[in-house]
């Protein structure tokens, strides 16, 4: 089965980006993807709560996931939209950084709100409150697709290891990542995490993301690490974004699944512990 990571350097204006993204979604079919996947916050990078109040929309009004999910079915293939920044109707205003499954027929075969929130002091000059902006997810998501289960996850849930144990042993063969990666943490720390994701559950890893300094017209200048990757089920690296916007080609052979648990079945020696 053909992959494509889809890597973005997305603005402030949805409008604006939504014609890049159809391109890009439009050369990775091109070129034989039957899943394609797309990164974080796809419709609206933005540090601007006022500004994202101004243009997001809910998701049954959201021009992005609608056009998206019309390319889908015309083009006949699996899209990973790899979240979209959209309006809840929760009482405190917050949104929701949600991944949306696309079948080929343009349903909408799973969604999955992001869990863990990026609340950090990275230095003094790069702090993120995402909390403030979003509300935190409750559900771990495994999608059903004609090419296997696949587990669903954005960005800082990366650091978390139990939700991707938890994915892979509800038959996950796929994990998905798609990312607006800090440009410290990144450097520092994505690889070799996607690395160790992979490892311990034997899952191939795709995570499509953002990168370089994303336009704005409100708000604080945001820069993204970039470094599209994909993983294999041995922790191997398949394919690397780079910093450069662009689609990246992926051949997952769902055999190499099999392969990597049964060299090391580390699923199956999950034991109970009590303590510390």
């Amino acid at each position: 089965m053909i992959a494509a990571l889809i890597q973005l350097c997305s603005g402030d204006d949805p409008d604006a980006n939504l014609p890049k993204i159809q391109w890009a979604i439009a050369e990775a079919a091109a070129e034989g993807a039957e899943f394609i996947l797309t990164p974080e916050v796809t419709n609206c990078l933005s540090s601007s709560r006022s500004h994202q109040n101004a243009v997001l929309r809910h998701e049954d009004q959201d021009p992005t996931l609608a056009a998206l999910r019309q390319q889908a079915e015309e083009l006949e293939i699996w899209l990973l939209i790899g979240s979209l920044a959209l309006k809840t109707h929760d009482a405190d205003g917050r949104f929701a950084n949600r991944s949306i499954m696309v079948g080929p027929a343009g349903q909408i075969v799973a969604r999955y709100d992001k869990i863990h929130m990026f609340d950090v002091q990275v230095t003094p000059e790069e702090t993120y409150r995402e909390s403030d902006g979003y509300r935190p997810g409750s559900q771990a998501v495994v999608a059903d697709t004609t090419f296997g289960k696949v587990g669903m996850s954005v960005c800082y849930d990366i650091r978390f290891p139990h939700l991707y144990q938890a994915l892979a042993q509800a038959g996950s063969r796929i994990l998905t990542v798609p990312a607006a990666f800090s440009p410290v943490t990144g450097a520092a720390h994505w690889e070799s995490l996607l690395r160790a994701r992979a490892i311990e559950t034997g899952c191939y890893v795709l995570a499509p993301t953002q990168t370089g300094t994303h336009p704005h017209t409100h708000g604080k200048q945001r820069r993204t690490h970039g470094h599209s990757l994909a993983i294999s089920p041995w922790g191997e690296v398949l394919a690397d974004g780079g910093k450069a916007e662009g689609v990246h080609i992926i051949d997952i052979n769902d055999a190499a699944v099999d392969e990597a648990r049964r060299k090391v079945p580390s699923l199956t020696h999950i034991r109970p512990f009590e303590g510390p």
